[in-house]
C-alpha cells in the first residue's frame, strides 16, 4: 500500500456521546437518583437500609449504564422480553400467503417483518427506461427508488484511482445535500452463490468439438484453477427522500404518486452522471418487477439461476410482489435468521478508531466456500446544512465544556480527548465553508444453507476483518438486519448508534 493513501478517520464519533464520564444526561440524571435514597438513609442514621438499597440500586444502574451488544443492559432486557413474547406467541413466524389463498392478488406486496411497512407503487415512465418503482416507506415517511448499477469493483485500481472515486462520491453527497429533496443514499453489494453448475452448463452449450486437445486441455485446467473460484456481484444503489421535502413540490407537479415521482425523477436525471462517475457503466432504475427479482433472490439466492432462465426465455424476468417474498421463514433466532432453507447473519460494522482507507470493506465479500453469499450496505444520509450547524456547534460546546472542567480541577486531557477536541474544530471549519455532514452506517450480512453450521461461517466471518474492523452482531433484530443488509430498499438501521463523517 502507497504511503500516500488517505486515511478517514471521524467514522467513530457518536452522535449522543456522554458528557459526564461517558453518561447521557439521562443516565446521569437515574444514577443520581438511584443514590438520593442511599445518601438520605444514611443521613438518618438507617445503615442498614442504606446497604439494602445500595445493592438494589448498583444492580439497576448497572443495567441502565453498562452496555450489552451495544445497548444499554436495561434496554436489553426489555428487547428481549418482547422478543420472547412474539416467539412463543407465533407473531414472528412467517407464511407466505399465496400458498394457503389462491385468490390472493399477485399484485400485492407479500412480505414478512419490517417490510410489511412498504407500499411498492410503479411511477410513471422514465425517460427510455419504462416505470420505475417508488419505495414508499410509510413509517419514515420516505419515497425512494433503487436503480442496478453495472460496475466492475475497485479491487484492480491503483490508490490514485481510489482517492477520485473517495472524492466523486464526496462530491455526490454533497449535491444531494444542496437539493434538498433526497437525502439519503443507499450502496449495496451482494455476491451471487455460484456451486459452479451454471458455468459447466456453459461451457458445455459453447464447447467446440473440433477445437485442438491441447487448447482443451488449457480451458479444462483454468477451468478448475479459475473458474472455480470466479464470484459475481450485485450491485445496487437506492435513493431516498423524505415525505416533507417532497410533499410541496410533488402538489406542484399534480400531487399524489405521479407527483411525488416527478420530483424524484428530476434528481434520478442528474443522479446518473454521478453514478457513471464513480464507475457504473450502466445504470438501470429497476420497475416493480426487476425490483421483485432483487427481493426475491435476496431471500432465496438458489431463485437466481431459476429467474434468469426465465429471462433469457421471455427477455425479463416478470415476478410479482406476491411471489417475493419468502414462502415461510421460523421465528427469528436470537443469532440468526431462517428463511427458505437459508440462513443469515448480519452485523453492523463499527468503524475503527484509528481510521480506514478508500475500499478497505472489500474483505466482507470475500467469499471462502462455493454456495456462501456475502452482502455489504452502507447507508449515507445527508444532513441538512442548518442541522449540520447545529451538531457541529453542540459537539465542539460538549468538548470545550469537558476541557475547560478538567482544566479547572487540575486534570490533564488524555490524547482520546484531544483529538475529539480538534475533530470538533475541524468539523465546525469544513461545515462552515460549505460541506455537509453524512450520517454513515455500515451493515453486512452472510447467508449460507440451512444445513450448514451458521456459527462456524459467522466465525469465518468474523476473523476475516478482525485486524481491521469490530462487527457488533445484531442479536434480537437478525431479520430486520438482513433487510438492512441484503435487501436493496433503502431501509437503514436505527439512528442511536450512526456517526458523523
Amino acid at each position: 500500500m502507497s504511503l500516500n493513501v488517505r486515511i478517514y478517520r471521524g467514522l467513530t464519533r457518536r452522535e449522543r456521546a456522554g458528557w459526564i464520564l461517558g453518561l447521557t444526561p439521562l443516565q446521569a440524571g437515574c444514577c443520581v437518583a438511584l443514590a438520593l435514597p442511599v445518601l438520605l438513609a444514611l443521613s438518618s442514621g438507617a445503615v442498614t437500609t442504606a446497604l439494602t438499597l445500595a445493592g438494589a440500586h448498583s444492580v439497576i444502574a448497572a443495567l441502565i449504564v453498562l452496555p450489552v451488544r451495544g445497548r444499554p443492559g436495561i434496554l436489553w432486557l426489555w428487547h428481549l422480553a418482547l422478543f420472547q413474547v412474539g416467539a412463543t406467541f407465533g407473531w414472528s413466524r412467517w407464511q407466505a400467503q399465496a400458498t394457503s389463498d389462491a385468490s390472493a392478488d399477485p399484485g400485492k406486496p407479500d412480505l414478512p417483518g419490517v417490510l410489511q411497512r412498504l407500499h411498492l407503487p410503479d411511477g410513471p415512465p422514465l425517460r427510455d427506461q419504462g416505470r420505475v418503482c417508488l419505495i414508499h416507506d410509510t413509517a419514515e415517511g420516505r419515497w425512494g427508488a433503487t436503480a442496478r448499477l453495472a460496475h466492475t469493483g475497485v479491487g484492480m485500481l491503483s490508490d490514485t484511482q481510489c482517492e477520485a472515486l473517495a472524492t466523486r462520491l464526496g462530491n455526490l453527497l454533497l449535491s444531494l445535500g444542496h437539493r434538498g429533496v433526497v437525502d439519503r443514499l443507499s450502496l449495496l453489494v451482494r455476491t451471487v452463490p455460484d456451486d459452479g453448475q451454471e458455468y459447466a452448463a456453459w461451457r458445455q452449450r459453447h464447447r467446440s468439438g473440433d477445437a485442438p486437445d491441447l487448447a482443451q486441455r488449457v480451458a479444462a485446467e483454468l477451468d478448475r484453477t479459475i473458474g472455480a473460484a470466479s464470484v459475481r456481484h450485485e450491485t445496487y444503489v437506492t435513493v431516498s427522500g423524505t415525505e416533507d421535502a417532497l410533499r410541496k413540490p410533488a402538489a406542484a407537479a399534480g400531487g399524489g404518486v405521479d407527483g411525488r415521482a416527478a420530483v424524484l425523477y428530476r434528481v434520478l436525471d442528474g443522479l446518473d452522471d454521478g453514478l457513471r462517475s464513480l464507475g457504473a457503466h450502466r445504470v438501470t432504475w429497476l420497475s416493480g418487477s426487476e425490483l421483485a427479482v432483487a427481493v426475491r433472490t435476496g431471500f432465496n439466492p438458489a431463485a437466481a439461476s431459476t429467474l434468469e432462465a426465465q429471462r433469457h426465455r421471455r427477455g425479463a424476468a416478470a415476478l410479482p410482489w406476491a411471489a417475493a417474498g419468502p414462502v415461510h421463514a421460523p421465528a427469528p433466532q436470537r443469532r440468526f435468521y431462517l428463511h427458505d432453507g437459508f440462513a443469515s447473519v448480519a452485523y453492523s460494522v463499527l468503524m475503527p478508531e484509528i481510521g480506514t482507507t478508500f475500499g478497505s470493506l472489500a474483505g466482507l465479500l470475500a467469499v471462502r466456500e462455493p454456495g456462501e453469499r456475502r452482502s455489504l450496505a452502507i447507508h449515507y444520509e445527508i444532513m441538512s446544512h442548518r442541522k449540520a450547524r447545529t451538531a457541529v456547534r453542540g459537539n465542539r460546546f460538549r468538548t470545550g465544556v469537558v476541557r475547560d472542567w478538567k482544566a479547572s480541577r487540575g486534570f490533564n486531557r488524555n490524547a482520546m480527548e484531544a483529538r475529539e477536541s480538534s475533530g470538533a474544530r475541524a468539523q465546525e471549519r469544513a461545515v462552515a465553508a460549505g460541506h455537509s455532514l453524512v450520517r454513515v452506517a455500515v451493515v453486512s450480512a452472510v447467508t449460507v444453507p440451512a444445513e450448514w453450521n451458521i456459527e462456524d461461517v459467522a466465525a469465518r466471518v468474523e476473523t476475516d476483518v478482525a485486524d481491521r474492523f469490530r462487527l457488533l452482531r445484531l442479536e434480537l433484530a437478525q431479520d430486520t438486519a438482513f433487510v438492512a443488509a441484503t435487501l436493496p430498499l433503502g431501509i437503514a438501521l436505527p439512528r442511536l448508534r450512526g456517526g458523523r463523517a
